[in-house]
């Protein structure tokens, strides 16, 4: 039987890419041990079953040395104020995913005439935050009243993307890489990324994190649209140090979520912290993490205790996180692709302008009666 020639350290490599330990692999390849050692050697049919299991192209295991990979768009992202060195298999895919899509709909923009994004670059960074915070809410015609006035932070997080999808923006909501509920999203190496562009700009957030997090990394990218920068981004609350630009982002995102002269009003100093985060909370329609920030920005604590308590309050929320999936698959799925996008690929398919083998790559989906119901859900085929 033929056997392939790899060099053991490629076998490293895709298995850490996909964030995979040697455990979790050698049921499937019981000589992954000895193939890593250099002591055996795979056939072609375990090395592509192997690549396939890895999220790797099977070119790269015929390289020399295993290859560079960094993310392909500015990444700011920091542990202890360091950069994260290697980006996992399925951060990389959902990058390309976007900007496959992003590709799509900046063609189909031109196509048709659409004018620029206006809200893209309209910001200087570093800028006066009050009045960054306040010209996105005027743009985007977002009111804190009105969120206030939703039920629950599912409604409220809608809200808000309706707003951005309105504004020309296109917001893709996913957990998993594409459709694959194999390969879900690990939102500890990543909460959301920015792709600007004047006619396709888009924001991309993970679902792995809780609904009331998500809007905060909402707000966040869009500071990014809003300064017209391609971003992959440190969006935490918590971040009162490190890189200077991602600190502004985060300051101008809570500013736009929870204005601190609307919250100076209704905040009460005097009780208990727990309780009145909660209730802050809840008012704003945004995360415990969010109102206990804005109490520390107004002065309620200080670093030390801020701190204590926001660990305090991250474990917390971890025990309670539920799992996910379910639901409707074609309200999931325009959730995923952005309904902006949705509407205009199946527009354009049904015209006769864009393939529907393109189509369902880009929608992922592989059967005419998903696209068609799909279609119905979204109202473009009645």
């Amino acid at each position: 039987m033929v056997r392939v020639e790899v060099n053991p350290a490629l076998f490293r490599w895709a298995r850490e890419r996909a964030r995979l330990g040697v455990s979790e692999l050698t049921r499937a390849f019981p000589k992954l041990p000895e193939w890593e050692r250099g002591e055996a050697r795979p056939t072609l049919k375990q090395l592509e079953n192997f690549a396939r299991r890895t999220h790797a192209p099977i070119g790269y295991f015929f390289l020399s040395e295993p290859p560079e990979e960094p993310v392909p768009i500015p990444d700011f992202r920091t542990i202890r104020n360091q950069a994260i060195a290697r980006p996992s298999a399925d951060l990389l895919d959902t990058v390309y995913i976007c900007q496959m899509r992003q590709d799509w709909f900046r063609e189909y923009a031109i196509a048709e005439d659409l004018e620029p994004v206006s809200h893209v670059g309209a910001l200087q960074w570093g800028s006066d935050v009050l009045a960054a915070a306040g010209r996105m809410r005027e743009a985007l015609g977002a009111s804190t009243d009105a969120r206030r006035r939703l039920p629950n932070w599912e409604a409220a997080l809608r809200y808000l993307i309706d707003r951005v999808e309105s504004a020309g923006v296109l917001v893709m909501r996913n957990g998993v890489v594409g459709n694959n509920t194999h390969r879900k999203l690990d939102r500890d190496e990543f909460r959301g990324f920015a792709l600007s562009d004047d006619l396709a700009p888009l924001v991309f957030i993970n679902a792995a994190d809780t609904k009331s997090a998500q809007m905060f990394t909402l707000a966040h990218e869009l500071v990014h649209i809003f300064v017209g920068q391609t971003a992959l981004s440190d969006a935490s609350v918590q971040s009162v140090n490190g890189e200077e630009l991602e600190r502004w982002c985060n300051e101008v995102a809570a500013e736009f979520l929870v204005p601190m002269a609307e919250f100076r009003e209704v905040y009460r100093p005097e009780v208990e912290w727990f309780d009145e985060m909660k209730r802050l909370a809840t008012r704003f329609k945004v995360s415990t993490l969010v109102a206990l920030r804005r109490m520390y920005d107004a002065g309620g604590m200080s670093r030390e205790e801020f701190w204590e308590r926001f660990a305090l309050e991250r474990d917390r929320l971890a025990d309670l996180a539920p799992a996910g999936g379910g639901g409707d698959f074609h309200a999931t799925e325009a959730v995923r692709v952005s309904p902006r996008f949705a509407r205009a690929l199946i527009t354009s398919t049904l015209e006769g302008h864009t393939l529907y083998t393109e189509a369902f790559h880009l929608l992922g989906i592989s059967k005419t009666k998903t696209f068609e119901t799909f279609g119905e859900s979204l109202g473009v085929l009645v």
